[in-house]
């Protein structure tokens, strides 16, 4: 917490003295200041780790989306595999998405479809760790805890807690996912919670008979400014304290609020899932390097024909808003907007209208980045049960995430017994995409 005094003192009934004051909200990030976290980033800088402004939005789709009826129909595969919401023809030639999915489909030469993206854990925490995280771990449906670090911590380690000018923190996720934090690395680099203590600490706080209109409270921050400006307080702060003063009193907290949104962009990209999807681009735009969120209820055992036709739309519109949106903003090419879940469903309709977890053929789009859009990247087999081309694995995903945010590949921390750890020991950059 940032506490700012100012020079006048008065005695207290027992001739104590008091200071008045205001206090400044910290982010609250694992106990850290705010000035805390500018060090850290500066000190990420000194030793020639990344400084780089890329940002990444992942979309997690919770419960195991199916990879058929979301982006590979495979309307050439017998009726009990193809996609049961049929297939929408997108401005790539020859290119189809599920039925569902007609915006995305006029976008698609924004983005890419990978149809290879397999792993060998069917399980919804262990899939997610390894997703998420790179790496497998068999004992993640069993309780344990994540193991390894998620992409977002391992930004937030290397750049440093918060952006270095506007204050936005590099991670921040709107809603959780497990195998999302950062392991070893400490919960400092965890991540930024949306909705937390953290997000209410951003607000400002003065003592309750100063807070009786807006104006009052704009008049007493020019009080304090003034206060310092004579006393010449300022210069005595640490020059990363008077930074976070400064970001703490400028409007980067608005990022996280909807209200400073043009009404006309916020209906482009609809309610509830848009809304957020919106929120993660306000968040990149101000600075944010990593902005996870999850929307949930993929896990589709029966009647998957309506479960998609309820969620299919949601994802089709908010996905193809954000995409239009970052073009004409100019910001397509900064950011890496990455689709995915644990696992796919099973290639065989099951007895009960729906399909069943499937590792081993994933569900995963990506666009931006500066990565080569509008392809397909490889192919699924026949029955779209395994990938007819070279897998792509988590490893790969994580590997090609971290050539967009310019981290290095053979990048090692240490781990909790303090040895040195690679980040990624195995996976290598998607190479249809860089």
């Amino acid at each position: 917490m940032l506490r700012l005094t100012s020079a006048r003192r008065r005695g207290n009934c027992e001739g104590q003295s008091r200071r008045d004051f205001m206090q400044v909200g910290a982010l609250g990030l694992g106990g850290l200041t705010l000035g805390d976290m500018l060090r850290s980033k500066a000190g990420a800088a000194e030793v020639g780790t990344s400084v780089s402004d890329k940002s990444v939005i992942w979309l997690w789709l919770s419960g195991g989306p199916t990879h058929v009826e979301t982006f590979d129909p495979k309307m050439t595969a017998p009726a009990e595999y193809r996609s049961v919401t049929g297939e929408v023809q997108t401005v790539l030639p020859g290119v189809t998405l599920g039925g569902n999915f007609e915006r995305m489909a006029s976008v698609a030469d924004r983005m890419a479809f990978v149809r290879s993206f397999a792993h060998t854990n069917s399980g919804h925490s262990g899939g997610t760790h390894y997703v998420m995280t790179g790496y497998d771990n068999r004992l993640a449906d069993n309780g344990a805890a994540s193991e390894r670090p998620g992409i977002g911590s391992i930004l937030s380690r290397v750049r440093g807690t918060n952006h270095p000018v506007t204050g936005m923190p590099t991670y921040v996720r709107l809603n959780g996912i497990y195998a999302d934090g950062p392991a070893f690395l400490g919960t400092a680099f965890g991540p930024f919670d949306s909705g937390g203590e953290a997000r209410r600490n951003m607000a400002l706080n003065i003592t309750r008979d100063r807070l009786d209109t807006r104006r009052t409270l704009l008049d007493n921050i020019d009080n304090v400014r003034r206060d310092i400006d004579r006393s010449n307080l300022i210069d005595g702060l640490d020059a990363f304290d008077q930074q976070a003063f400064d970001i703490i009193l400028s409007r980067s907290q608005q990022a996280f609020d909807l209200k400073y949104e043009d009404p006309r962009v916020v209906d482009r990209y609809g309610p509830g899932l848009g809304q957020q999807l919106l929120q993660a681009r306000r968040l990149t735009e101000a600075g944010c390097g990593f902005v996870s969120l999850n929307f949930g209820g993929w896990d589709m055992h029966s009647n998957i024909k309506t479960s998609m036709d309820r969620l299919g739309p949601q994802v089709d519109r908010a996905v193809a808003a954000l995409v239009e949106d970052l073009s004409l903003r100019g910001q397509l090419e900064n950011t890496l907007l990455v689709v995915s879940g644990e696992f796919g469903r099973t290639p065989k309709i099951n007895g009960s209208g729906g399909r069943d977890h499937w590792a081993p053929l994933s569900t995963l789009a990506l666009a931006g980045g500066g990565l080569k859009m509008g392809q397909v990247v490889g192919e699924s087999a026949e029955k779209v049960d395994v990938p007819r081309t070279t897998p792509i694995t988590p490893a790969d995903l994580l590997s090609t995430v971290m050539h967009v945010l310019d981290i290095d590949q053979r990048i090692q921390f240490l781990n909790q017994s303090g040895r040195p750890t690679y980040i990624n020991e195995t996976g290598k950059p998607i190479r249809e995409l860089v």
